[in-house]
């Protein structure tokens, strides 16, 4: 079995906040809060995940909120950027809705595309890049329109401490192809529609460290069950010790830190976020594993209220 990704499953972060995270990713950005969790090994923590109207993969980023946490720094080791898709002739519309909410964007160039670069709240950098390819989004909130929503991932940047190390982990076990490069950036692909191009960073980077507005891991597809487990032994044939594969409810996981520092995850596509909730009703009530059930109360006693709700412009 030859394996290769088709691309990025979903992206993991870190915040504070957890209304202001739910603020800036449905409410400015209108991607659909799929699903309403927890740390499942800190249950005192939600677990949010913001992407498509289904959950698909490609267009999901989760986040851990944690009130009060400290502020990390993005650097070496780290997904430097989160790159969104967006349908094409739609940048003008992004920077005009940014712009409303007080968000500062610099328009950038990289490899011939104009990205939209930005932060959110806590300061993840982000990016807006105008892709033909993956499928329309279907989700429309807060006055965005279908046809100029997200799409999903474009993909992301990666930034190393041994860019060659993370470049031999993209081409030798993901089985990304290289596209481009120039004196800063080297292009690999994915066959997947979304989330499938990854620029990584060539200069070496000093390590970051971990907290509200950087990259906990990214998490590369794996089609199934069956493939999962000849991922995780592929893994382990190139010299690295992968964690067992854990069941995440949603889909299960392997994780393995490369060499070059970055945290990768590989995730099965199924079951998906409607296994425990039907999808016109995705997000919008607190699930729980079934060994969490028992404590609910207590969970949600702990927990902050949070609420999907419209944002009003700063700037008229």
């Amino acid at each position: 079995m030859t394996l290769q990704t088709a691309g990025i499953h979903h992206i993991t972060a870190f915040a504070r906040s957890p209304q202001e995270n739910v603020d800036f990713y449905a409410g400015v950005l209108g991607l659909r809060l799929v699903k309403k969790t927890i740390n499942f090994d800190a249950p005192e923590v939600y677990h949010l995940y913001f992407g498509n109207e289904q959950g698909s993969p490609g267009t999901i980023i989760t986040f851990f909120p944690f009130p009060g946490s400290r502020k990390g720094r993005i650097g070496g080791g780290q997904t430097g950027i989160t790159s969104y898709a967006v349908p094409p002739r739609s940048l003008d519309f992004w920077e005009e809705r940014l712009g409303s909410f007080g968000v500062p964007v610099v328009k950038s160039v990289r490899f011939s595309e104009q990205v939209l670069q930005f932060s959110d709240n806590e300061g993840l950098r982000l990016e807006l890049v105008e892709r033909e390819e993956g499928l329309a989004s279907t989700w429309s909130f807060g006055g965005i329109p279908v046809d100029k929503a997200i799409k999903g991932f474009a993909g992301a940047v990666l930034y190393s401490v041994n860019s060659a190390k993370t470049i031999e982990a993209l081409e030798s076990i993901l089985g990304l192809k290289k596209v481009d490069s120039t004196d800063e950036y080297v292009r690999f692909r994915a066959h997947g529609e979304i989330g499938n191009v990854i620029d990584v960073r060539l200069a070496n980077m000093d390590w970051g460290s971990g907290g509200a507005g950087t990259v906990h891991h990214i998490a590369w597809r794996a089609k199934h069950f069956d493939e999962h487990e000849a991922w995780r032994t592929k893994v382990t044939e190139h010299g690295y010790q992968p964690t067992p594969v854990i069941d995440r409810q949603y889909f299960n996981a392997v994780y393995f830190r490369e060499a070059g520092g970055i945290l990768f995850e590989i995730a099965t596509d199924p079951p998906g976020f409607a296994v425990d909730e039907n999808t016109g009703a995705l997000g919008e009530k607190l699930m729980l594993p079934e060994w969490y059930e028992p404590q609910r109360a207590q969970i949600e006693a702990n927990l902050l209220p949070i609420k999907v709700r419209e944002r009003e412009a700063k700037v008229k």
